[in-house]
């Protein structure tokens, strides 16, 4: 039974030693959040959200009030998501972090735990929705289910239950409502809507929600995961119980952060091609033809004609066309006109089976940029975040200052220190500091 694994994990992980490197992560995990959920607090989808949820005192929206327990949750993983900008796991093909953390984040504070035991709830709450998705994925991606909504609701759950402090019988109810809750269609980010956003939310808050029914009592089923009409056989395939499920391997160390804010798929392309452009001197103008072989779920990104920001997050000839037209790809640059139009007129993508038949193990892409007497073209395995070809420290802190340049970098000092500090004085602290910047 897959649950009580996860269960035996989550319930063992207050007695059990946390690998130094996955505590270190969890800060980091935690930085990026903070970083890329302040900004997204600024957006028209978090506006909408918390037009909607009404002021509490339990725990943080960041960049907005206190709201309760559930609330809070639902508006930070919409916050946390909606800038496609926020950490993911290249094997559980998902986004942990804004499923996991706002639940933790909620949990914690309006329980007021400490720094260690957030740390830990985040630990816990990874490794569960991480191992669930490298269990069911890829069919469960190919069947148009998103997991970062799906795999996530379990993660959160798993976060918010380890906060809680639920014995295993409550931990068990918990999997098994947040199973039955886990929801997230692929269509929804695909289509270019803001659906996407709430996949994260409705995780985080759905995993919370799960925790504390658990808590009074409120009863889930032990087999939602591998039981006859379960999450596996409803929303996977019977193929999967040839595999093995990889828990307790503190997979959050393996995870990567991002440094475009667009789908993680696009990010070896714009990688290649900025390779080319700042080892040779080409002007726009002067491309005529960029050819992108790549693996096929990232060249079946092909939309041309994108008619919304979202959409344009999952289009690769439009979001390498403003790169190669702006030098850059930021969040102020996701915007089309003629001259973007022009250029992605020019961007062929074609599925390469030899780097197909390598993903996920890579995600590679090779660019080839024509001009009119050359052609220049190089190839990039791995994206800039992979833990492979990791963010340092100092790269991470730039990228929360570059998001929200009127913060002081001397607050985020406070996360490397953040087992000293109680949760509830930590986001007093945070809180007044975004606050007095707004």
């Amino acid at each position: 039974m897959i649950t009580g694994k996860f269960t035996d994990f989550i319930t063992g992980t207050h007695r059990k030693k946390v690998p130094k490197q996955a505590i270190d992560q969890a800060k980091l995990c935690f930085l990026d959040f903070l970083g890329v959920t302040l900004r997204g607090s600024k957006t028209r989808s978090s506006i909408a959200i918390n037009n909607i949820v009404k002021e509490g005192s339990e725990s943080t929206i960041i960049g907005h009030k206190k709201a309760n327990i559930l609330d809070s949750a639902l508006a930070n993983g919409i916050a946390a998501h909606c800038l496609d900008l926020d950490d993911g796991h290249r094997f559980a093909q998902m986004h942990p972090g804004a499923c996991v953390i706002p639940a933790a984040l909620s949990t914690c504070e309006a329980s007021n735990k400490n720094g260690k035991e957030f740390i830990k709830s985040i630990i816990a709450g990874y490794e569960v929705a991480i191992s669930l998705g490298i269990l069911v994925n890829p069919e469960h991606r190919n069947k148009g289910f998103h997991s970062t909504g799906t795999c996530g609701t379990f993660g959160a759950a798993a976060a918010a239950c380890y906060a809680l402090n639920l014995d295993k019988k409550e931990t068990l109810n918990a999997l098994g409502l947040a199973g039955t809750q886990a929801a997230g269609l692929l269509e929804s980010g695909h289509s270019g809507s803001m659906g996407k956003h709430l996949h994260a939310g409705k995780a985080a808050q759905s995993g919370v929600l799960s925790a504390l029914l658990a808590k009074e009592g409120f009863t889930g089923a032990s087999s939602i995961i591998d039981g006859k009409e379960g999450f596996i056989s409803s929303m996977v395939n019977c193929g999967i119980k040839n595999k093995k499920l990889e828990i307790g391997n503190f997979h959050i160390q393996d995870v990567y952060f991002k440094k475009y804010p667009v789908c993680r798929h696009l990010h070896s392309t714009i990688d290649a091609t900025f390779c080319i452009l700042n080892k040779n001197s080409i002007k726009t103008d002067d491309i005529q033809k960029i050819i992108v072989k790549t693996y096929k779920i990232a060249a079946n990104h092909d939309n041309y004609d994108p008619k919304t920001k979202e959409a344009i997050r999952q289009s690769l000839p439009v979001s390498l066309a403003i790169a190669v037209r702006n030098g850059n790809l930021s969040l102020d640059d996701l915007k089309t006109d003629d001259e973007i139009a022009k250029i992605s007129s020019k961007i062929v993508t074609e599925c390469d089976e030899n780097l197909d038949e390598s993903y996920p193990y890579k995600r590679s892409s090779n660019v080839i940029i024509q001009t009119e007497d050359h052609s220049y073209s190089e190839c990039v395995d791995l994206p800039k975040g992979e833990p492979e070809n990791q963010f340092t420290l100092n790269e991470l802190m730039d990228k929360f200052i570059e998001l929200n340049p009127e913060i002081s970098a001397d607050i985020l000092e406070i996360i490397d220190d953040l087992e000293n500090y109680n949760m509830k004085e930590l986001m007093m602290v945070l809180d007044n500091e975004f606050k007095m910047t707004k």
